[in-house]
C-alpha cells in the first residue's frame, strides 16, 4: 500500500483499518460493483438521508471503493475494522462519498 493520501479533488476520502490507511475512491467502475450488490445508488443515498442506511450497505460501499485494500484483508475483518471506528468515524469519509455520487465524478477519475 502506498502512503498516498485521499486527494478531495477526485472525490476521495479515507479511513484508517486496523491501522492501515485505505483511501476510498469513487471511481465509475467502483460504483457499479457497488450498485450490483446494493441496488440503486439514488435510493442508497435516499436512505441515508432519511437515517434508514445500514450498516452493511457502508461496508458494502467502502469495500468497493477502496482502491487500494491489503490483499490480506477480508470484507469481515473490514467491516470489524469500520465498528472499531463506530459510526461517528466512518461518517465523514460516507459524507464525502455520498457527495460525490451525486455530484458525479471529475473527469479526470
Amino acid at each position: 500500500m502506498s502512503e498516498r493520501r485521499a486527494n478531495a479533488l477526485r472525490g476521495e476520502a479515507e479511513i484508517t483499518i486496523n491501522g492501515t490507511r485505505l483511501i476510498l475512491r469513487p471511481s465509475f467502475a467502483a460504483l457499479v460493483a457497488a450498485e450490483e450488490e446494493l441496488g440503486s445508488l439514488f435510493d442508497l443515498v435516499e436512505r441515508a438521508a432519511n437515517g434508514r442506511l445500514l450498516l452493511s450497505e457502508i461496508v458494502t460501499l467502502f469495500w468497493h471503493v477502496a482502491s487500494d485494500r491489503p490483499e490480506h484483508l477480508t470484507r469481515y475483518q473490514f467491516g470489524e475494522g469500520m465498528m472499531e471506528l463506530g459510526l461517528a468515524g466512518v461518517t465523514p469519509a460516507l459524507k464525502i462519498l455520498l457527495k460525490q455520487i451525486l455530484s458525479g465524478l471529475p473527469a479526470d477519475s
